[in-house]
């Protein structure tokens, strides 16, 4: 199984969210791709959706989480499972969120009547 550096592991910023990518088909991975998420205090939502099922482990921090417009608190320990085609919007107040996300390879992302794209952090 091949160890992926961190120094080899890219970082992208898109409003007010860093994602750094620690698995995905560029870094070698063929069925996942796995990122950490750092969401900055005061991030508003954006909503999406994606083609996949996608999977966020909290590891710090809160949020609420809107799915298909249904809001609920979101906390460190908690796991979030999204089901494909649901719309999610993440909103943090006063605490940063950090969080792994995992997507299956070829799982995409739908911003509003938008085409579907990979996110770079999964590609």
């Amino acid at each position: 199984m091949p160890v992926i550096d961190h120094t080899a592991q890219p970082h992208h910023e898109l409003h007010g969210a860093r994602f750094q990518s620690l698995a995905s088909p560029s870094l070698g991975s063929e069925e996942t791709s796995v990122w950490r998420l750092r969401l900055e205090p005061g991030t508003p939502g954006m909503p999406h959706r994606v083609t996949r099922e996608e999977i966020f482990v909290v590891l710090g921090g809160s949020a609420t989480v809107s799915l298909d417009g249904t809001s609920q608190p979101l906390a460190a320990g908690a796991t979030l499972v999204l089901p494909a085609g649901v719309e999610l919007s993440l909103e943090t107040g006063a605490d940063a969120l950090e969080a792994i996300v995992c997507l299956p390879v070829g799982g995409q992302a739908v911003v509003g009547d938008g085409e579907p794209f990979t996110p770079p952090w999964a590609a």
